[in-house]
């Protein structure tokens, strides 16, 4: 019992120290807890499993970080999560090329496609790019670019000018805000030139996005919805989101 507690106590604190440090690194949190690398890498995954924590390239994050998210919340948002990804990853064919941006949702989906075949994955996260490194199927193009930091996605000209060097089927990302009004918009502004640019690669645009999504309005847009082709999102998107989206030609898969 004693051992459960220590490790209980232990769980808390490492949670605690990603929340903290909004993605946390091996490193980062075996100097901060004194534990070794591989104790620290055993504890994450074990936190992933619950749900409480994303694994990402070299440490975590939590599991949720909408606002109010927390341990409570993780598993269920996780879940969410992971329906969305399985629905987004039905609209994806073998011997394809895909594009596949930063963000959460976005990692769920690169997980569920690990075992296709004749896949041609284009990304600019170093996250996805992780999870697809070395599978027999998929051929993985990384585009070069400045890390953003904590989100590990790559930005700037030099992403920007390896897009105009490439062609993909479809587009599947994440977006922070999507109005009715206005269209898809994100927080972090040296953001948005590198996501049009990757959006001009492909032919269809797939937006995996939580229901909580709908409504916000962030500082930078990124492109219209006259531009999006298909919206995942889960159960708790409202009936008239849907129909208006729909009325736009837009798929809406609610997962």
């Amino acid at each position: 019992m004693g051992h459960d507690v220590r490790m209980t106590d232990r769980d808390d604190r490492l949670v605690e120290l990603v929340r903290t440090h909004g993605m946390a690194t091996v490193e980062t949190l075996s100097r901060e807890l004194g534990l070794g690398p591989s104790s620290i890498r055993r504890d994450l995954h074990r936190l992933s499993v619950d749900g409480r924590l994303v694994r990402t390239y070299g440490g975590a994050m939590l599991a949720s970080t909408s606002v109010g998210g927390g341990p409570a919340h993780a598993p269920r948002a996780l879940a969410e999560k992971q329906r969305m990804a399985v629905a987004a990853a039905g609209l994806v064919s073998d011997g394809q090329t895909i594009v596949v941006t930063s963000g959460s949702t976005t990692l769920e989906f690169a997980r569920q496609l690990v075992d296709r075949k004749g896949l041609t994955v284009v990304t600019n996260s170093l996250d996805v790019a992780q999870v697809l490194l070395d599978r027999d199927g998929i051929q993985l193009v990384v585009l070069g670019g400045v890390v953003r930091p904590r989100m590990h996605s790559l930005l700037g000209h030099l992403t920007e000018q390896a897009c105009r060097e490439m062609r993909a089927d479809a587009l599947f990302m994440g977006i922070g805000a999507i109005s009715l009004e206005r269209g898809l918009m994100n927080d972090y502004l040296p953001e948005v030139l590198t996501d049009r640019a990757v959006r001009s690669m492909a032919n269809t645009v797939v937006v995996v996005a939580d229901s909580s999504k709908f409504g916000l309005v962030a500082p930078a847009l990124v492109f219209g919805l006259d531009e999006v082709d298909v919206i995942v999102t889960d159960s708790g998107v409202r009936p008239e989101v849907v129909e208006d989206l729909t009325a736009r030609q837009i798929r809406v898969i609610v997962a």
